[in-house]
């Protein structure tokens, strides 16, 4: 079940590299974001590992002015941002067709967003989570409430080449 997602004005390079990877490893079809930072981020970052990069090669990543604009059609808009009156991560139903948007991390999403966003959630912790970091508990969240391949073949598929661990019957 693909899903996309929204970024205010991502700032740190290595924080663009996680989203990328947490994307692609987690079935995003898209990532759209305002701002120049994430641009030039995404194409000037050549230290990113391989996987980042055959992601950003995967994953379309459009730069727009207003998200809510490029909400890709029939998507429910889920913004993440520690709100008050916003529903618990743990409590949140995903919806199929989600469009994830998330503040950057030197600010926050605008009142407006908030208020046009079909859901509002924010994940319960001591202290504010940086944005890969929130993405990729998000996207793990929405795995493990949508279903997931429960099979040796997602062991097989996610694992490195060189790991070809197994665990013996007795």
């Amino acid at each position: 079940m693909p899903f996309s997602i929204g970024l205010v004005n991502p700032k740190a390079a290595t924080n663009v590299a996680a989203i990328l990877r947490s994307a692609g490893c987690f079935g995003a079809s898209s990532i759209f974001y305002t701002g120049q930072r994430f641009g030039y981020a995404k194409d000037n970052n050549k230290d990113f590992a391989q996987d980042t990069q055959n992601f950003r090669k995967q994953i379309p990543t459009v730069g727009v002015d207003d998200l809510l604009a490029y909400k890709p059609d029939g998507a429910i808009s889920v913004v993440i941002e520690l709100v008050e009156n916003a529903i618990a991560l743990p409590e949140f139903k995903h919806p199929e067709n989600a469009y994830y948007i998330f503040g950057p991390e030197d600010g926050s999403v605008s009142q407006t967003l908030v208020d046009e966003a079909d859901h509002v959630v924010f994940i319960p912790c001591r202290s504010n989570l940086n944005l890969a970091a929130t993405a990729s508990v998000l996207f793990y969240d929405r795995l493990c409430k949508l279903g997931y391949d429960k099979t040796n073949n997602a062991v097989r598929q996610a694992r490195d080449k060189n790991n070809t661990l197994a665990i013996n019957s007795p």
